[in-house]
C-alpha cells in the first residue's frame, strides 16, 4: 500500500489519501473508518499519508480553504478514483501496462498534492516584517570655557550632556567655608537662571530648564551662601563665566 513506490500506488492508497486529507464526508468516511478498524494494512496506509501530509504542512498556519478550491480538489481526486478502477489490471493484462498505469496515477496524485500545497501557500498570511531597531547617534555635548572674571588665571573647562542633563566642571572654583557655588544659565538678555549648587564638580539641570542649554547660553558661577541665593539671582562675586558652543 502506502509503503510501496510511487508507481505502486492504485486504489488503496488513493482512498487513504482522500481520508488522511479529511476529503471524504457522509458514507464515504463511514465506510473508510471502518475500514480503517478492520483492516490492519488499510489503517497503516492512512497513518502513512497523515504523517506525509503533516510534514508538508508542519510550517503552515491554520487557514480556511476556499469552497471553490476545495470543490476542485475533491473532483480531482474523485476522477483519480474513478481512473484507478477503470486501469485496475485483469490478471492477463500485460504487467507493463500495469506499471504505466500506476505511473500515471500517481502523477495524478502528485499533482494534486501539488494544488493543494500551492493553495496552503497562498492563503498562508503574510509574515510579520522584521523591524530592525535603528541606533540614535548620541548628541555631542556642548563644551565652555569659563574664564576668570578678574582676568587672571587659565579659564577652566565645563561640558553639558544633552542625554543625561548633567553639567561638569573641569577645573576647581574656590569657595570659601559656609559658602557654595552655584551654576548659571544665561540666554541672552533675560535674567539668570539658577541650575543649582554645584557639589563635586557637576550639576543636573532641572528638566524644565534643560531648554535653555544651547549654543551661546552664558555659564557662570557665582559664590553663594550655603544652599545658594536666598533670591533666585545671584548675590554674590561671578567668579567665572562662558558661552557653550557644541
Amino acid at each position: 500500500m502506502a509503503s510501496a513506490e510511487p508507481d505502486d500506488i492504485g486504489p488503496d492508497d488513493l482512498a487513504a489519501a482522500e481520508l488522511a486529507l479529511g476529503l471524504l464526508d457522509g458514507e464515504a468516511r463511514v465506510a473508510a473508518l471502518a475500514r480503517v478498524a478492520a483492516d490492519p494494512a488499510f489503517a497503516l496506509a492512512v497513518a502513512w499519508w497523515e504523517a506525509r501530509f503533516a510534514a508538508l504542512f508542519a510550517d503552515g498556519a491554520d487557514v480556511a480553504v476556499p469552497p471553490a478550491v476545495l470543490r476542485r480538489i475533491e473532483a480531482s481526486l474523485d476522477g483519480m478514483g474513478r481512473d484507478a478502477e477503470r486501469w485496475a489490471p485483469a490478471a492477463n493484462d500485460n504487467p507493463g501496462v500495469g506499471l504505466w498505469r500506476g505511473a500515471a496515477i500517481a502523477a495524478g496524485l502528485a499533482a494534486c498534492l501539488l494544488l493543494v500545497v500551492t493553495v496552503m501557500l497562498a492563503l498562508r498570511p503574510a509574515p510579520e516584517p522584521v523591524r530592525v531597531p535603528v541606533p540614535v547617534a548620541a548628541q555631542a555635548p556642548l563644551l565652555a570655557a569659563l574664564a576668570p572674571s578678574e582676568g587672571k588665571g587659565a579659564p577652566i573647562a565645563a561640558a553639558y550632556d544633552r542625554e543625561t542633563g548633567v553639567v561638569r566642571i573641569g577645573g576647581a572654583v574656590a569657595v570659601p567655608a559656609e559658602r557654595s557655588a552655584e551654576l548659571w544659565a544665561i540666554r541672552g538678555s533675560a535674567a539668570p537662571r539658577s541650575l543649582g549648587v554645584m557639589a563635586a564638580g557637576r550639576v543636573v539641570v532641572p528638566a524644565a530648564l534643560r531648554a535653555e542649554m544651547a549654543a551661546d547660553t552664558v555659564l557662570a558661577i557665582s559664590i553663594e551662601p550655603a544652599g545658594g541665593s536666598p533670591t533666585g539671582l545671584p548675590t554674590g562675586p561671578v567668579v567665572v563665566a562662558g558661552k557653550l558652543a557644541g
